[in-house]
């Protein structure tokens, strides 16, 4: 199989190569999957680089990217021979092993390769697994969110884009933050109101989208950065769901008003999602997805011999879709 690695921390164009390697035969338990695209997050161009902690890679040869969309070719001993041939999406591909989805082909257990419903395409599928099942546990993971007001800081990135999406098909009104140029964008999606993220009267304007009213669930992007916001404008009881806090990453929490509010601080980690609140969030970007409700836009396919070049975009930020690698296509 063809594959892109690195064995090495260090810029991608310095560390990424791509290499031809033996093929895996799946073990019990085990699919192996020809893979039509593989999706390119935050997290996997951080682990690249030497994110805060390691020295070294945890394994002498990585192939990143734990998302991703493709075929089964062959199964292992106990999967059911029948899924030979099925379309599937993955989910946590290279989370604490070597071999992730940047390849021709992955051999992972049967479990982590769920079946596609017939109208999701590739390009959809290899966004299922970091940004759809961080935004739709964010969203409900407190329960269902009908007749409820929720804030989704961080509106236009990957993952709030689709928080908002999933917050409006799940019958809740959508507040959400956003730089100006994408206010549009995000009202399109769904929200009912957005402002900036930067706004000095932020909190009053919230409240005052909200009818004075606190908001019940917040969705946040930077925790750290936004916390004393959340706080100000979350409900007695509300749930501050927090997946992300690269800005400030050991926040201060005002705990005296946080306490007196009983607010529930929800922190999430996709990759270690319980078995239940996982299958709970697959079904429910499936049904979202089969009632129209839910759009995964792609911002650009590269070619996998040009995977260095996808890290690059991630790391510049400022788009509107997911990066993707076309695993099939070298050239």
């Amino acid at each position: 199989m063809q594959a892109i690695t690195y064995s090495d921390f260090g810029r991608a164009r310095d560390v990424l190569g791509l290499e031809t390697l033996e093929d895996i035969a799946p073990g019990p338990g085990e699919v192996r999957v020809k893979v039509a695209l593989s999706g390119v997050n935050p997290s996997d161009v951080k682990s690249r680089a030497g994110r805060p902690g390691p020295v070294k890679p945890a394994f002498p040869r990585i192939i990143p990217h734990s998302d991703g969309a493709g075929t089964i070719e062959a199964v292992g001993e106990g999967v059911d021979p029948d899924r030979a041939g099925q379309r599937v999406w993955i989910w946590n591909g290279q989370w604490q092993r070597p071999f992730g989805t940047a390849a021709t082909h992955i051999t992972l257990p049967a479990v982590q390769a769920v079946p596609m419903p017939d109208a999701m395409d590739f390009e959809t599928g290899a966004n299922m697994g970091i940004p759809g099942l961080t935004a739709c546990h964010a969203v409900f993971g407190g329960g269902e969110v009908a007749g409820q007001t929720l804030l989704v800081q961080g509106g236009s990135g990957t993952v709030g884009y689709l928080a908002v999406q999933l917050a409006k098909w799940g019958g809740a009104r959508v507040l959400a933050t956003a730089s100006a140029r994408d206010f549009d964008r995000v009202m399109a999606a769904g929200a009912a109101e957005v402002f900036d993220y930067a706004d000095s009267d932020l909190a009053q304007k919230v409240l005052a989208a909200n009818g004075g009213a606190p908001v019940d669930q917040v969705i946040e992007v930077e925790l750290g950065q936004n916390i004393d916001l959340d706080a100000a404008v979350i409900a007695a009881n509300g749930r501050l769901a927090a997946y992300g806090s690269a800005k400030e990453m050991s926040p201060q929490l005002p705990f005296f008003e946080m306490l007196f509010k009983a607010v529930t601080l929800d922190i999430i980690l996709v990759y270690l999602l319980p078995k239940a609140e996982r299958d709970a969030a697959i079904a429910q970007l499936h049904a979202a997805l089969g009632a129209g409700g839910l759009d995964c836009p792609t911002e650009r396919i590269f070619p996998l011999s040009q995977t260095a070049q996808a890290h690059e975009a991630v790391e510049e930020g400022a788009r509107h879709g997911a990066i993707l690698i076309d695993c099939q296509g070298t050239g």
